[in-house]
């Protein structure tokens, strides 16, 4: 049983979250790792009908708009939904779309029983109460022989830069501090434990990428920033080979049923 009793929502910091997320040169490594990796699923001619959790403010999905696959755009906050809106009229995009408020415990309910070619769950599971209950809703959505997008927070490596930064007692207390700060994952997942939970849903994954293999290890960060081009390359050709992939920031992993 998880010690932090409720979800995380990010009602009230739309712009903070965009500021800090998809401003950044993290955020932008996260886009572009996520297109290269979905291209073949949102390229397709065949429209296909695709659920996005926790879509926040709707950057990523309209990649599938765009190719004229239709999106229902779920998040627990309203004023993200809202501001997902305007951005997708503001690109002309809002007939591709449809919206619901509500959290992912609650989709079962108000969708009764859809289920979509491509489900998209993208840095959800870090902010539940209880991140395994998760993967059983998420397989009620999709379809036989879809695909289920599915990013989290990786505690590996959350591990292994705090021990690269030498904050040696924050790893000894097992990455635990007494106060939270909101905009920072307090749910990291092991991708061991992933495995197991997806193993005891019968889900199986496809494809393996990690997230900011080196950006987020770079001793001079300025660097990153001066560089992008090049250590976005960078990331892109070494993020699918190990040991580079299972150091991601993020794990990003295409998953399917295990009996398709």
């Amino acid at each position: 049983m998880s010690k932090h009793t409720k979800d995380q929502s990010f009602a009230g910091l739309t712009d903070k979250f965009a500021k800090n997320i998809y401003a950044t040169a993290k955020g932008q490594i996260r886009l572009a790792v996520l297109a290269r990796d979905l291209a073949p699923l949102y390229q397709q001619s065949t429209p296909l009908r695709v659920l996005d959790i926790g879509a926040g403010i709707g950057q990523f999905s309209q990649n599938f708009a765009r190719h004229g696959h239709h999106v229902t755009h779920t998040d627990i906050a309203d004023d993200m939904v809202l501001a997902a809106q305007k951005r997708h009229q503001h690109e002309g995009l809002s007939s591709y779309y449809s919206y619901h408020c509500a959290s992912l415990q609650k989709l079962p309910e108000l969708l009764q029983g859809e289920q979509f070619d491509v489900v998209l769950c993208h840095a959800v599971l870090e902010w539940l109460a209880e991140p395994a209950d998760a993967l059983p809703l998420l397989k009620r959505f999709l379809k036989p022989h879809g695909k289920l997008s599915l990013m989290f927070y990786n505690r590996d490596a959350k591990l292994m830069a705090n021990m690269v930064f030498g904050n040696f007692d924050y790893v000894e207390a097992d990455l635990q501090v007494k106060k939270r700060v909101r905009m920072s994952p307090q749910q990291p997942i092991a991708p061991a434990a992933m495995d197991l939970w997806l193993k005891e849903h019968k889900l199986m994954v496809l494809q393996r990428t990690g997230v900011r293999c080196f950006h987020d290890y770079l001793r001079e960060p300025e660097q990153g920033k001066q560089h992008f081009e090049q250590l976005l390359r960078l990331e892109l050709q070494y993020n699918q080979q190990q040991p580079f992939a299972s150091l991601g920031r993020y794990q990003h992993w295409q998953i399917t049923h295990a009996d398709d």
